[in-house]
């Protein structure tokens, strides 16, 4: 029997980020016993449930690496880790995985493992100068207390295999359900567009509403595409502290029909197989996991250039990459998606190609691999 203790920042990444490892350990062994210490933040994401875990450790921790607040969480955190005994603790996001580190040190010398799972560097090519100076040097240091460092995208996992001393393995995110997600039958979608009042041009966005997701770029292209697709739609799915600026954007173009606030959402399965059209514009991204559930769900993308987004899109194959900030670029190839149908149900296609090699199945087998060894 395994013990094992997830941590993050937050527990709404634990529940949204970690079903398909739940479910493999669950499988592997029925006796494993997994805990959680996290921040609850569940009640800001419309009842999200963390159902799968044995306990739960409520940890205050904050998402800023530099606050003072995170010396009581980490005092926390250690007592948790210290009375435990802990076969292996899997951290993740940049203050839980500090944290763990920090105070898995003793136990790791007792027989504890420390897995990290980086889902998505601060410093990668073309980062800022500072996240270079301020990240990177902390990753490396921490390298040194990490059994395991699990990387979710190429790039990521290159740059630690050659310069962190420490093992470094990669899998295709954290797993996408193939049986929430999938392209719906006609019938299906068509009562799904009524039901959630989408129309047939509809395009979906969605992520926390967080500068470095950058929603203001999707709603400015917005103000193009309907000058073309007047019956098009923007739904932004989220909810964070950039709320009220991009409210205050959306009325500014006058775009209070074309574009709507949705919030945090439980059923997007619906809203995937609803919505025509994904889009991300994501500043930085790690992969980008909801782009690959709209791809499952036969949705082409468009997405602003960056390392997860470039894993998963060919451009002009299975959807279209724009440069960072190229609103106008974003415009034409929504317009385009939703005008040409031959290219989109080509796009369509490939997409879900694509994504399925980043399903539950395969990542369980990858993380399967990682924890209990590789079989033939």
């Amino acid at each position: 029997m395994k013990k094992i203790l997830l941590v993050a920042t937050v527990q709404s990444h634990i529940c949204q980020f970690h079903r398909a490892l739940v479910k493999m350990l669950r499988a592997a062994d029925e006796k494993v016993e997994i805990h959680v210490a996290a921040r609850d933040n569940l009640a800001e994401k419309n009842g999200l449930k963390l159902d799968f875990a044995d306990k739960v450790f409520d940890v205050p921790f904050e998402r800023s690496p530099f606050s003072a607040k995170n010396i009581g969480a980490y005092r926390v955190l250690k007592k948790i880790i210290d009375d435990g005994n802990y076969d292996i603790v899997h951290c993740n996001t940049p203050v839980g995985g500090i944290l763990a580190r920090m105070a898995s040190k003793k136990c790791r010398r007792h027989g504890t493992k420390v897995f990290y799972t980086a889902h998505g560097f601060h410093f990668y090519n073309g980062a800022p100068k500072k996240n270079w100076m301020i990240y990177y040097p902390i990753e490396k240091y921490f390298s040194h207390y990490t059994d395991v460092l699990i990387t979710i995208n190429e790039e990521d996992y290159a740059l630690a295999k050659s310069r962190f001393k420490c093992r470094v393995e990669h899998i295709h995110g954290v797993g996408v359900d193939n049986e929430r997600f999938f392209q719906g039958d006609r019938k299906t979608v068509s009562e799904l567009r009524k039901k959630l009042d989408t129309g047939d041009s509809a395009v979906l966005c969605v992520g926390e509403l967080l500068p470095n997701k950058n929603q203001a770029m999707a709603i400015k292209a917005m103000s193009e595409v309907v000058k073309a697709v007047p019956d098009a739609k923007l739904f932004i799915a989220g909810n964070g502290p950039e709320q009220e600026e991009l409210s205050g954007l959306i009325n500014r173009l006058g775009l209070q029909n074309n574009v709507k606030l949705i919030g945090y959402i439980t059923d997007l399965e619906n809203w995937q197989k609803a919505c025509a059209v994904s889009v991300s514009c994501s500043k930085r991204e790690g992969l980008g996991l909801n782009l690959i559930e709209g791809m499952m769900s036969g949705n082409p993308a468009v997405a602003v250039k960056n390392r997860g987004h470039n894993e998963l899109i060919t451009d002009g194959e299975n959807g279209f990459l724009v440069e960072q900030g190229d609103h106008l670029a974003m415009a034409n190839r929504l317009i385009e998606l939703l005008l040409d149908k031959e290219k989109y149900n080509s796009c369509s296609e490939k997409s879900m190609v694509i994504a399925s090699g980043y399903s539950f199945d395969i990542v369980k087998k990858e993380l399967k691999d990682i924890y209990y060894g590789k079989t033939k």
